[in-house]
């Protein structure tokens, strides 16, 4: 590979999901969503890629990457960056639940993640980017607690699983360079996703 190449990945994979050099643009309104779709949300570090995993899935509609879990309104993304709001990268997940479970969904989330990071997840460190899982309602809440307390009891990991699971606060939207980032700069996000480790980690455990 040409040292250009090599030089130009390096940036792409140190930038990662914290920087962009692409114009600011508005935030998406989610009101008016198609009735007859259930809501779920999560946050696994990146939501550029976290956003990629879920709309891989037949019976998910639509995948929203955004802001959650903080104090602050309508936060920017350079102010999550900061890491000072409170909020997570996250995703919005709009899925029809005559093809897809909340089940399915969780175990989804699970296999893109590494639930025993506190700090971070894979190159991306800082609060703003933990892992949780936000209930929409209790049932998600036991159905998540169950599959938490599943997966730390299943001997794939030494370490304890950390990834909270918490009831769900006001979802915003990430600004519209944000969505559907890894089909708008396949090449910026082939680097990134390579780079930052998510891959291999799952293939690993």
């Amino acid at each position: 590979m040409k040292i250009s190449i090599l030089i130009a990945a390096l940036a792409l994979i140190i930038g990662g999901c914290q920087k962009s050099d692409l114009a600011r643009e508005g935030k998406k309104d989610m009101a008016g969503e198609v009735s007859t779709t259930h809501k779920a949300t999560f946050a696994g570090g990146c939501f550029w890629c976290v956003e990629a995993d879920f709309e891989k899935h037949s019976g998910v509609v639509k995948v929203v990457s955004g802001y959650t879990g903080g104090q602050k309104e309508n936060p920017s993304y350079e102010e999550v960056l900061s890491g000072t709001t409170g909020h997570v990268e996250a995703v919005q997940v709009y899925y029809d639940p005559s093809r897809i479970t909340y089940e399915a969904l969780l175990e989804i989330f699970w296999r893109h993640i590494d639930p025993t990071d506190s700090g971070g997840q894979f190159v991306d460190r800082g609060p703003q980017y933990r892992s949780a899982v936000f209930y929409h309602d209790e049932e998600q809440k036991r159905l998540a607690e169950k599959s938490k307390k599943a997966l730390n009891i299943s001997g794939k990991f030494t370490r304890p699983v950390v990834t909270e699971i918490l009831k769900a606060t006001n979802f915003y939207a990430a600004e519209d360079y944000h969505q559907d980032y890894y089909k708008k700069n396949p090449s910026h996000y082939q680097y990134y996703r390579y780079g930052s480790g998510r891959d291999q980690f799952g293939q690993k455990i």
